[in-house]
């Protein structure tokens, strides 16, 4: 490809700019800047600098609190990292995108983005990852109404690296777990537990003082604005005004001067409630009604809209504002129906799906899917596994040959031309296809390979104790069987093909391969398909 090299430098020059502007906490410039570079490195393929620019907008949409738009950055950087070998990053955007989505109250893509940064770091050797997947697990799960489960992953997570954590780990250990601790004391006063309320609010103290030396290390003004939120709102719930004054004060401070936008907005809630405490309704609602027109410039997470809610029918109340009081009320029980629902649903699959998991793993590793007794696994037009199978079976096959020093392949396959033969002859003869397709693929793989049905007509096979030549091998032989069978009892003139991409280890990550496969078959297909391609 050739370069301008002025353009090169300037792409080059910007980014050092937006890395500058993220040490130094300047959130408006570095977003732009890392913006402009997103946008011209894509139009000229400059991968490199496009994923660097991506994962910095990623960040400043994360302290600026824009959940959002930082979906949308992540939606498109993940391809990118995927077929790369910064594992770090790929797991810190997964991270946040995991938080920003338990935000939102979208808790299904919050766990499934929270248990991708798990499996990722399923590395022993890389103990700092899965604490820090392990934290954000958990901060789904309190997102979710469930703050003993987050307590016990980031407890699980602290004793993970208690020896070896650096002052940034601590503060996130730490921190999450102030804020578990705050949200079960709220869960458990709402209850009438009064004794477990003042337990969890001892414990959130506790964890805010035992953080207090790391923030002289890090000199992150979010980490403090954080922190002092925390420290305000223990304050506050312990009555003492005056202490929990000065807190906000630094909070917001530091919220206006580096871009904080939501959690600035999370500060005023919390001098809504300062105001409550004086005996100020007036103050707190005229602040309330400040938020509300901050709302159309601020993506308000949901937790935040709830707090919001609670804070206007307290003052509205206390004004003798009845309509106002009463809309408020029904806005609470809208959000929190909506919000229990969508809870509820989240943790039925997530705890439906580890089971399911277990429960396959404990049938060994070589059980055919087709074995699986209630079907849940499998997938009902083809026999083979599902999606479900891969998460159950993958991770634990790959830590098993990287831990014995054996190879593994994955073969992405995709059916070529399958939506113009169900134009063409119906929808099914497409459906016959993908299941002879199946048929093919069990007579020409072992017992111990992990057939799936990947997608509407994609499979995936992983190869175990196979080197990549050796799979190019089995897919050659599996494409002459292919060629030299009999369609016509589908559809007269039928004579399907398949692109095939392979992916070997090392790195023995199941993200990767899958990246890398996937790469490499959509590189079979763009050479005119019906054949097989190696990443």
């Amino acid at each position: 490809m050739s370069t301008t090299p002025d353009t090169d430098d300037t792409l080059h020059q910007s980014l050092a700019q937006a890395r500058s502007a993220r040490r130094d906490g300047r959130m408006d410039e570095g977003l732009a800047l890392a913006a402009q570079v997103w946008s011209e490195a894509q139009r000229r393929g400059f991968v490199a600098e496009q994923t660097e620019a991506g994962h910095l907008c990623a960040h400043f949409r994360y302290r600026r609190g824009d959940h959002a738009g930082l979906l949308e950055v992540g939606q498109a950087l993940l391809p990118l990292l995927r077929q790369q070998s910064d594992l770090a990053m790929l797991a810190e955007v997964l991270r946040w995108m995991a938080l920003s989505s338990a935000e939102l109250s979208q808790f299904d893509q919050a766990l499934a983005y929270a248990h991708e940064a798990v499996l990722l770091a399923e590395d022993p050797d890389d103990l700092r990852t899965r604490a820090l997947a392990l934290n954000a697990l958990g901060a789904c799960f309190e997102r979710m109404g469930d703050p003993w489960q987050a307590e016990r992953l980031m407890n699980e997570a602290a004793a993970l690296i208690r020896e070896i954590a650096t002052p940034q780990e601590v503060f996130v250990s730490l921190n999450n777990l102030c804020h578990v601790a705050l949200g079960m004391r709220q869960l458990l006063a709402d209850g009438e537990d009064a004794d477990g309320a003042a337990q969890a609010l001892a414990r959130a103290l506790h964890y805010a003082e035992e953080l207090q030396p790391q923030l002289a290390v890090l000199s992150d003004p979010f980490c403090l604005a954080l922190h002092e939120s925390h420290l305000a709102e223990i304050r506050l719930l312990r009555g003492e005004a005056d202490a929990a004054l000065a807190h906000l004060q630094t909070a917001l401070r530091l919220c206006d001067s580096q871009g904080y936008a939501a959690l600035g907005a999370r500060i005023h809630a919390l001098w809504a409630e300062l105001d409550l405490l004086r005996g100020d309704a007036a103050a707190a609602w005229d602040r309330l009604q400040t938020l509300e027109a901050l709302g159309g410039q601020v993506t308000l997470a949901e937790p935040l809209r709830l707090r919001l809610h609670r804070l206007g029918w307290r003052c509205a109340r206390e004004l003798g504002h009845t309509a106002a009081a009463l809309a408020h009320v029904e806005q609470l029980r809208r959000f929190e129906r909506r919000r229990g629902q969508a809870q509820l649903q989240a943790q039925s699959r997530y705890f439906l799906d580890r089971l399911e998991a277990e429960q396959c793993c404990s049938r060994g590793a070589g059980a055919s899917a087709s074995a699986d007794e209630d079907g849940t696994l499998g997938d009902p037009l083809t026999g083979l596994g599902s999606r479900r199978l891969l998460e159950a079976r993958l991770p634990s096959l790959l830590r098993s040959a990287e831990q014995g020093g054996r190879p593994a392949t994955l073969a992405l396959i995709d059916a070529d031309g399958l939506s113009r033969i169900n134009e063409a002859h119906g929808r099914q003869a497409g459906d016959a296809v993908l299941q002879r397709l199946a048929e093919l693929l069990r007579d020409n793989t072992r017992g111990s390979d992990l057939l799936l049905r990947w997608g509407g007509e994609e499979f995936l096979v992983v190869l175990v104790d196979t080197v990549a030549d050796r799979a190019v091998e089995v897919l050659e032989r599996l494409n002459a069987s292919v060629a030299e069978a009999d369609w016509s009892d589908i559809a007269p003139g039928l004579s399907p093909t398949f692109s095939v991409g392979l992916a070997s280890t090392p790195p023995y990550s199941m993200p990767l391969l899958l990246a890398r496969a996937e790469a490499a078959m959509f590189r079979a297909k763009h050479l005119g398909g019906n054949r097989v391609a190696l990443a």
